[in-house]
């Protein structure tokens, strides 16, 4: 994430909740103590670890069949309507359990309204942790279910003011790879803000365990080609010229049977000076 204040700020509201539901699941002092102990320590991991391999793939949903996109995004995220959309038809994923990868639809609400969210779902962990009655040294999973929940609301909520992105995230959890599925492809890239952590997901690639012991399991990824049902042309760079242009730079990268999924949008978006 190039913006970890995003995540921070959903962690924060969660730890200072979670000490109250704590007490309210536990049946005695020491028992609380216990789970908010594991808490502390799962979101001292977070901060010294593993936040620095969260990833999140960002995406907008798309009606089905629009071919021009939305002017706000071509704007913001589209160089101004100079770049390109793919567009990815969603009933192509294929669902694996495994997964180190979670996909998700951000929700938004206001402030107010998703710290009551969050107060809501700690009240049903905590009347679920009731419920399983676990011994004090199985206390830990439940704080690890509670952390996990957290941070996952975290990743997926956003203020209302940016409900017209109908955002959609396609998350990697280093918690949720315990395996080590895509470790092999966490790197660096260098832009803008300098170096910074990467991860550099390839398609149609074997994915094999990297726990040091002989792999157990392995799936594919998929192909790119599989998933990509058509491109869009940014309202300013879309004329007859930059279409045929851009259909030659397909050919030649050896992806043509994209050319006939090109489309220019109509939105009558003209670049602008500055």
């Amino acid at each position: 994430m190039n913006d970890l204040a995003e995540m921070r700020a959903g962690i924060f509201l969660g730890a200072q909740l979670f000490p109250a539901f704590a007490n309210a699941a536990a049946n005695t002092p020491d028992r609380a103590t216990i789970l908010i102990q594991a808490f502390n320590h799962y979101l001292a991991y977070l901060q010294n670890e593993s936040v620095l391999d969260t990833y999140i793939f960002c995406l907008c949903k798309q009606k089905d069949g629009d071919t021009d996109g939305i002017l706000s995004m071509w704007r913001e995220y589209g160089s101004r309507g100079n770049g390109a959309a793919l567009v990815f038809n969603a009933m192509r994923v294929s669902f694996n359990p495994t997964s180190p990868l979670l996909i998700a639809e951000v929700t938004y609400a206001k402030g107010q309204e998703r710290e009551q969210q969050l107060k809501e779902h700690l009240n049903v962990w905590a009347q679920i942790t009731i419920g399983l009655n676990l011994p004090n040294d199985h206390l830990y999973i439940a704080a690890y279910a509670a952390f996990l929940f957290i941070k996952l609301v975290a990743l997926t909520t956003k203020h209302e003011g940016f409900e017209e992105e109908k955002e959609v995230r396609v998350m990697y959890i280093p918690e949720q790879d315990p395996r080590g599925y895509l470790k092999p492809h966490l790197g660096y890239h260098i832009g803008i803000r300098g170096v910074e952590p990467k991860l550099k997901y390839k398609f149609e690639q074997t994915m094999r365990t990297t726990d040091g012991q002989e792999p157990v399991g392995e799936y594919q990824t998929g192909s790119l080609n599989d998933l990509i049902e058509f491109i869009v042309l940014g309202p300013t760079v879309s004329s007859p010229l930059a279409k045929a242009a851009f259909i030659r730079m397909l050919t030649s990268i050896h992806m043509e049977q994209f050319a006939d999924r090109v489309y220019p949008s109509t939105i009558p978006l003209r670049p602008t000076s500055h």
